[in-house]
């Protein structure tokens, strides 16, 4: 008999955005379901990149990143945070936003710790925090305006809560948490003695309302680790290039974990996403201005065809109530019909909920805006249509 593998991962089903993007090819539909630009970040740092390629330098780089990427986060940290960092002992760069929520988790949990989420969440939070052996403790956002339900986080948390895992600008919802309730996030943290892992990754993303991270607060800045991505920030999800901000003695512990799951990032990479960094305040608010105008497009032409759309004040993505245009069906049903019948693929948002805390709403679906306007307006074109067929 063949001994079993690791059953946990065996137990993972295929994830969601393969089903969808398979059926997408499959259909020929335009994939608004996986979360990445579909054009080419700035090109002066590709050439920053390319050239970095080219001088020699391309053995392993620092176990916590090139001398001159660390200096960049900690300049940015400072710039758009006003957070005091050390270069030298308080930034890790991984390989990717990914890792670095690994890495993270890796420093923090030991089998046994509690670890807070807020649902709807990103895909990898649960099977990421149960492989290490932790217990995650599941608090749930309601639609349409996912307001903070404080009861039920401050029931969340015990004696035994290591950390909360904290997403702001928020993947699926586009939500951008309040200062007050950072605020009332950061009180329970210190009631419980606990660490937060912020995925700040959309932190350049945020449309009329201003990014707060928790890290700022009162009485945090020891207590967190930030995540940042340089795929998000410069649009080049392929370089897989992402940053961690934490106090020394928490970076120590995850430059540790880091080492043993990547050591090192490509150096060329490093380099260019040093100078992007680097790059004037109106590069960030350009790509804001631009992911906004692309979420209005999209919003505007959903309303069009009777889809309620749900606020959305940062990241790539925003949420639609498909109740209008559903009869009766399910998101997972529905998003197959519309990839099947007008072309246009989506994710069903039941995939961001733990169906171990109750059922999830089944009349949501996300929508990626971050692709070519044209894109956008003939998806828009396509759904459209196919309403239009439905009578």
């Amino acid at each position: 008999m063949t001994k079993p593998l690791n059953r946990q991962l065996a137990a993972l089903p295929t994830t969601i955005f393969t089903v969808m993007s398979e059926l997408a090819r499959a259909h020929d539909a335009i994939n608004l379901g996986q979360g990445f630009p579909d054009t080419e970040g700035p090109r002066d740092m590709v050439q920053a990149a390319a050239d970095a390629l080219l001088d020699g330098r391309n053995q392993y780089a620092p176990l916590t990143g090139l001398p001159e990427l660390r200096r960049a986060v900690a300049d940015s940290n400072a710039r758009f945070l006003g957070l005091e960092i050390d270069a030298e002992s308080e930034v890790i760069v991984t390989s990717g936003a990914t890792e670095a929520l690994a890495a993270s988790l890796m420093a923090l949990i030991e089998p046994g710790d509690e670890i807070v989420l807020i649902e709807p969440l990103y895909d990898t939070y649960l099977p990421m925090v149960r492989q290490l052996g932790g217990v995650p403790r599941v608090v749930r956002l309601e639609e349409p305006d996912w307001t903070l339900p404080r009861e039920a986080l401050a029931a969340a948390f015990s004696p035994r809560t290591k950390a909360i895992l904290l997403n702001t600008p928020m993947n699926p919802t586009g939500k951008v948490f309040t200062p007050e309730e950072l605020d009332f996030i950061a009180g329970l943290l210190d009631t419980h003695d606990a660490y937060a892992v912020c995925d700040e990754v959309y932190e350049h993303l945020t449309f009329n309302t201003p990014h707060v991270s928790l890290m700022t607060r009162p009485g945090m800045r020891e207590r967190c680790l930030r995540i940042g991505s340089a795929g998000k920030s410069f649009s080049l999800t392929g370089w897989k290039v992402g940053y961690i901000t934490a106090p020394a003695p928490l970076a120590a512990v995850v430059a540790k974990a880091h080492q043993n799951l990547v050591f090192a990032t490509a150096p060329n990479l490093q380099r260019a996403v040093a100078f992007g960094l680097n790059k004037d305040a109106q590069y960030f608010k350009d790509l804001a201005a631009d992911m906004a105008r692309k979420r209005d497009i999209l919003s505007a032409g959903l309303r069009g065809v009777g889809l309620t759309v749900l606020p959305c004040e940062g990241s790539y993505f925003v949420m639609a109530d498909i109740t209008p245009l559903a009869r009766g069906l399910d998101d997972v049903a529905f998003a197959r019909m519309l990839t099947e019948e007008a072309g246009v693929t989506t994710i069903p948002a039941s995939a961001f909920y733990d169906p171990a805390n109750g059922t999830p709403p089944r009349n949501l679906v996300r929508f990626a805006f971050c692709k070519q306007e044209s894109v956008l307006q003939e998806a828009i074109r396509r759904i459209e249509h196919w309403a239009g067929r439905q009578g």
